[in-house]
């Protein structure tokens, strides 16, 4: 045992400086403990250009987790391939006492691959190790650092990583020979850049912050990072990407470099390939309708695989090549589709996005190559521009659903770079309609049929179901709709893929017992298709404005044909609200033996002020009450 302990205080000392440091948890400054998970108690990245092809990484942190939901702050990700090379890592562990209680080296850590769906950049692996604690508070303390075989793309400097963080101390040094150089952004940050030299002569970016408190977590906030701290940096000089070189200091140029360096030369086809593209679009006249053609050609030719090595990161496959592997990533697909686009004289724009249901867009007055991780292409006809995505084999031709909807992207011409946006789909075309005819009887059984039309983003509501088996089908829809003991004896999916798609569900269904029948009297619950159970959670003394990333209004009606000798006692009242982020609307009205629900909700995206908030949670409230509000029907004398 005391070999043990001598090894880790022996380790400990090896750390350096970080080490000597008394890490008990008492000794964090109070007021960083409201409202937080973690404390980073210091963290030091440095960052190095020593030539063009040759970036030296170090990182030294050292974060006291407090409590379970900070564990995540505990784990350590690094990214890695053969142009970004892990040269070590080691690190500790202290209990609340700041007492050495493990250690771990780079030997600890779990390799897995990281591929993910469609991306611009993408490291081959990563490296993650989760220390084994659960006696909170605890701290890590580790270092690693690593080297990068370009100048192109630099890691951004984010201080403070969550809101329930806080900050004790953390810096950022960034080094660099006097030719080279900078480009640098400060956002949000509460300290400003110092200027000077190192002891090689090199010149020195820093930054410094201290004392940077958690925040609440509050629910529909804006986008983490646009409220945020951190610094961008970017080469103002020439620069090198694994032998591929360059230069750039604005979106313009960015978009010139990425067109003449890495997509020119990679569209020649065959003969054979622009001929067969001629000959399927022969005798049609639209460009539009041409592109459409060879859009659906392409996707039944080809499927996604991400397709990350060296230059691979950036650069697409030849077109030629996909088109014989009939495979490859979204640059190669985007190159490809391009490529079939001009045999038959349609002119597109490679681009590149930020994707994801959050909508984020680079910043216009700083280009840099790391705002971005997938390519789409644009078409961009006379006042009827159109953007594709090229990697899924079923979304329909002009759509791109909330994945890059929104947002700016970066077109990459033969006269350079330039900032486009696409479309948004507002709340009023993101639509979900339903309309059901059912009948209840006097043992409470409901039976019928409902029809619902998916459209704009809320097309997206269903098409995960097409390719699953009629069997899991029906288990999923019996998820969704809250109907005890549902059913469904019928169903079937009609999928409309214009440019503007829409997704058509069908279901015959019976529900015993979904009313109750006790002595002459029947409850059931008026809304059978779409309830919301979930309401926002009250938060006082709000700090963040409310923000709602995407609309849609949803509409459903209802027609119930009564038992016989039955006549309805209570129904859901009507009700209409009308805020500037939503309406709701909901009316009950008795017509001869039926009774007919009317439903409509509409969420307006945007950004709201906080003073908003509390309203919006009554209003979300009241749209759960009245979904839940129920039936009654008396038996008649």
């Amino acid at each position: 045992m005391k070999v043990l302990t001598s090894l880790i205080l022996l380790f400990a000392y090896a750390l350096g400086a970080n080490a000597q440091e008394n890490y008990d948890a008492s000794l964090i400054p109070k007021d960083l403990l409201p409202y937080a998970s973690a404390v980073i108690r210091s963290n030091d990245m440095n960052i190095e250009v020593k030539d063009l092809d040759n970036t030296y990484y170090r990182i030294k942190t050292a974060v006291t987790i407090l409590n379970k939901n900070g564990d995540d702050e505990a784990e350590i990700v690094i990214f890695h391939d053969k142009a970004n090379v892990i040269k070590n890592i080691k690190g500790l562990v202290y209990n609340q006492f700041g007492k050495p209680i493990g250690k771990f080296s780079e030997s600890d850590f779990q390799d897995d691959g990281a591929v993910s769906r469609s991306a611009l950049f993408e490291d081959t692996k990563v490296k993650h190790f989760q220390p084994a604690v659960t006696d909170y508070p605890y701290t890590v303390v580790y270092e690693y650092e690593y080297k990068s075989k370009q100048s192109l793309s630099f890691q951004d400097w984010e201080p403070k990583p969550s809101v329930d963080v806080s900050v004790e101390k953390s810096s950022y040094t960034f080094s660099c020979k006097p030719d080279f150089k900078i480009r640098y952004k400060e956002i949000n940050m509460p300290s400003h850049l110092v200027e000077g030299t190192n002891k090689q002569g090199e010149n020195t970016y820093s930054w410094q912050v201290n004392n940077i408190k958690a925040s609440k977590s509050e629910p529909y906030s804006p986008i983490y990072e646009k409220m945020s701290s951190r610094v961008k940096i970017s080469p103002a000089s020439q620069f090198n990407y694994l032998g591929v070189t360059g230069s750039f200091n604005d979106w313009n140029g960015m978009g010139k470099w990425i067109y003449d360096k890495l997509l020119s030369s990679r569209r020649a086809l065959s003969p054979s390939t622009i001929y067969k593209m001629q000959e399927i679009t022969k005798g049609i006249t639209a460009p539009k309708d041409k592109a459409k053609k060879i859009y659906e050609y392409m996707q039944g030719k080809t499927h996604y695989i991400s397709v990350q090595v060296g230059i691979g990161g950036y650069q697409p496959f030849l077109a030629s090549d996909v088109d014989a592997q009939n495979y490859g990533d979204c640059k190669a697909l985007v190159n490809y589709t391009q490529s079939l686009f001009k045999a038959v004289d349609i002119d597109s724009y490679y681009c590149i996005v930020k994707s994801g249901a959050l909508k984020r867009s680079p910043l216009t007055d700083f280009a840099s190559m790391n705002q971005f991780d997938h390519v789409i292409l644009c078409l961009p006809f006379k006042n009827d521009t159109t953007f594709l995505e090229c990697t899924s084999q079923q979304i329909p031709f002009g759509f791109l659903s909330d994945f890059t909807d929104d947002r700016d992207v970066l077109a990459c011409t033969p006269e350079g770079g330039k900032l486009m946006h696409t479309p948004k789909y507002p709340a009023k075309t993101n639509t979900q309609q339903c309309k059901a005819d059912f009948t209840l009887a006097a043992d409470g059984t409901l039976s019928g049929s409902m029809l619902t039309s998916f459209k704009g983003l809320q097309y997206d509501n269903r098409t995960y179901l097409l390719t699953e088996p009629p069997k899991e089908q029906v288990k999923i829809l019996q998820k969704i709709y809250a109907i005890n003991n549902l059913d469904i004896e019928k169903f079937d999916f009609k999928d409309d893929k214009n440019i503007q798609p829409s997704l058509t569900e069908t279901i015959k269904l019976t529900a015993p017992d979904y009313g109750s029948a006790v002595n002459g009297k029947i409850d059931f619950l008026a809304n059978a298709t779409n309830r919301k159970d979930n309401t926002p959670r009250e938060v006082r003394n709000r700090h963040y404005d409310l923000y709602i990333n995407t609309g849609y209004t949803d509409e459903d009606e209802i027609t119930y044909t009564l038992p016989k000798g039955y006549h309805v006692d209570m129904r859901p009242a009507n009700i209409s609200l009308e805020k500037p982020f939503g309406y709701f609307s909901v009316s009950a009205t008795v017509v001869g033996n039926q009774l007919i629900y009317k439903r409509k909700l509409q969420i307006i995206d945007g950004t709201y002020s906080k003073d908003l908030y509390q309203a919006f949670v009554d209003f979300y409230q009241s749209v759960s009450e009245t979904d839940n509000s129920n039936v009654t029907l008396i038996k008649d004398n």
